[in-house]
């Protein structure tokens, strides 16, 4: 019967595993969402996705899957030390790939209001009129300021100054979304951290367990 050791340490292994398919699953779906048209429910995630690593998240799941992968020979191989150093290893080099994605993300959000300037300027007036009928303003840091675009919400410049600039309802927006990501990234990295327990425990177990061998097998030499 297995140990509890052993079942939370298969119980994190599989967590871990899901992480890699949260992270492939997601960077697959933005990729995708990236290049489909906007929309006024679409535009502003289709903007902020434009600043996530979203390739190297793919990467990262690709090193989790193949750690993973390789803990299957520490499960079925009791008395194998080897192949759980090696898991360990791995396990902390994911564990820094998630933690420096997750903090890439987070430093877009230190600068945001300066990065959304800057991508409302590149971006198309049909794009930027999107955004206005998304959060319901003119311009971006007002209505003048660079020059709101003509559509439904601002149909004149006296309703496009009264209603404002975006720069607040986006940057607020962008805030939002991106702290839900980063903060998915780093609640990946504290499992990983678990992990890494778990398989530096499993191995202090296997080591005691071989150190209990050889003194049993010293006692039953030493009967004869």
């Amino acid at each position: 019967m297995p140990s509890k050791l052993m079942m939370v340490f298969v119980g994190t292994d599989i967590i871990f595993a899901g992480c890699g398919g949260l992270l492939i699953g997601f960077s697959l779906l933005s990729e995708s969402q990236m290049r489909a048209t906007p929309t006024i429910a679409t535009v502003a995630e289709h903007l902020l996705l434009k600043q996530c690593p979203l390739t190297a998240g793919v990467v990262n799941a690709i090193f989790i899957f193949l750690t993973f992968l390789l803990s299957l020979p520490a499960l079925f191989l009791p008395q194998n030390r080897g192949w759980l150093r090696a898991q360990g290893w791995l396990v902390v080099f994911c564990a820094t790939f998630t933690l420096v994605l997750g903090l890439t993300i987070w430093f877009v959000t230190l600068h945001s209001r300066a990065n959304l300037n800057r991508i409302w300027a590149h971006e198309q007036p049909l794009t930027q009129s999107l955004l206005q009928q998304k959060f319901n303003c003119c311009g971006y840091n007002n209505s003048t300021s660079p020059p709101f675009i003509q559509d439904s919400t601002c149909i004149n410049s006296l309703v496009a100054a009264q209603k404002g600039g975006c720069i607040s309802k986006f940057s607020s927006f962008a805030n939002g979304y991106l702290d839900l990501i980063f903060t998915a990234a780093f609640g990946i990295v504290g499992i990983d951290v678990v992990l890494v327990l778990c398989v530096a425990m499993v191995l202090k177990y296997r080591q005691e367990l071989e150190r209990y061998k050889h003194i049993d097998e010293k006692n039953g030499m030493g009967r004869f």
